[in-house]
């Protein structure tokens, strides 16, 4: 499929599950290409979050979530700093960036669909938080000025994205010098068949698009980014992708080998120079 079908596709199973959330239809979070969230609720979306982060939170806000890390946790953000989202979904790292910058920070989250956003602006109104502000666009296309953010977050989003290299060109752009690259994404760990690879409703899940470790970091490293880092967070086994895998239609003990233990959720680290 073309770039522009693979994006229209998450663009519509995200819609998707935003709207099931918005209709009290239960959690976001699914498996496989029926309703298309970035992996399955367990392992990949499930326990991300403590309890403590989830305190005061609108419901759907929890609901939406369909990352596959908690980078807001490990991007150690700091009073007074501005965070971007890039494709925040429901909102709920946004929030949970806006508590830790505190009143004087401010985070922004960014996301290309319209039922996304109305769910994230209705949270942002049930929660009361100020320090926020959802904007519509492209990862690809940040729609904001050079040198404008602290940081910049992301929860299982950049793998959707068919032209990576152009969305951490745009993440370099808008960082002020010195700013932070703290994401959660899948990686790969070996030789992914293409079998899965064309695949693109394991795209929508986050598996697909995933770029190998040593690639993620030499992308990282051609946009400019100094201090590269990518450290696990869970490693998935065949057990853990076989729904995604059946739905697919996919021979799991055909492709055992290239699945058990390749794939893991990871936290991301860079940052662009100071000077």
């Amino acid at each position: 499929m073309s770039d522009a079908s693979i994006k229209e596709k998450v663009r519509e199973n995200y819609g998707k599950a935003a709207l099931r959330v918005l209709n009290n239809e239960g959690s976001a979070s699914c498996c496989g290409p029926s309703t298309g969230g970035c992996g399955c609720s367990n392992p990949v979306t499930g326990n991300l979050y403590a309890d403590s982060d989830k305190t005061d939170l609108p419901a759907a806000a929890v609901a939406a979530s369909l990352g596959c890390g908690n980078p807001t946790a490990l991007a150690e953000l700091k009073p007074g700093e501005t965070v971007l989202d890039l494709g925040s979904g429901g909102g709920i790292d946004v929030f949970l960036s806006a508590r830790r910058v505190g009143p004087v920070g401010k985070a922004y989250g960014l996301d290309m669909t319209d039922e996304m956003l109305n769910l994230a602006r209705e949270n942002q109104r049930k929660a009361g938080v100020h320090n926020v502000e959802f904007l519509k666009g492209e990862i690809e296309n940040i729609p904001l000025p050079d040198c404008a953010v602290d940081v910049i977050i992301s929860n299982c989003v950049i793998n959707l994205s068919a032209d990576k290299d152009r969305v951490l060109a745009e993440a370099f752009r808008v960082l002020k010098p010195g700013g932070r690259f703290a994401v959660s994404d899948i990686v790969v760990r070996g030789e992914m068949p293409a079998e899965i690879r064309r695949n693109v409703e394991l795209w929508i899940g986050c598996v697909a698009g995933a770029l190998e470790e040593s690639e993620y970091r030499a992308k990282l490293a051609s946009a400019g980014f100094t201090e590269i880092d990518v450290e696990p967070t869970r490693v998935y086994t065949l057990a853990d992708a076989a729904d995604v895998l059946a739905q697919a239609k996919l021979d799991s003990e055909k492709i055992a080998p290239y699945v058990d233990g390749k794939f893991a959720s990871a936290f991301i680290r860079a940052r662009k120079p100071a000077n």
